[in-house]
């Protein structure tokens, strides 16, 4: 299992755009990938359950992935909150 921690940095957290993306990128694997904030984990391919978490800025947010291509997921992953300006 791989994981990876982030602090949000934008300044609307993860709202309905940059959540799309993260759920695209995270769709393109076949690992089990998750995102856990305040105690809750959701499915990070469900734009529903990432929306529902309602990630602020300043939230702190781990992403774990779990399957053949974790690393290579969570790799495309921070790629994509740093890009975003999700996180630093």
């Amino acid at each position: 299992m791989e994981k990876k921690d982030f602090h949000v940095v934008a300044d609307t957290g993860i709202h309905a755009r940059p959540a799309t993306l993260l759920v695209q990128t995270a769709s393109k694997f076949s690992s089990d990938i998750n995102l856990e904030y305040k105690g809750k984990s959701v499915n990070l391919k469900s734009i529903m359950g990432v929306m529902s978490l309602g990630v602020g800025q300043g939230a702190d947010v781990s992403i774990t992935a779990e399957g053949a291509d974790a690393v290579e997921a969570i790799a495309a992953i921070e790629e994509t909150m740093k890009k975003e300006g999700l996180s630093e």
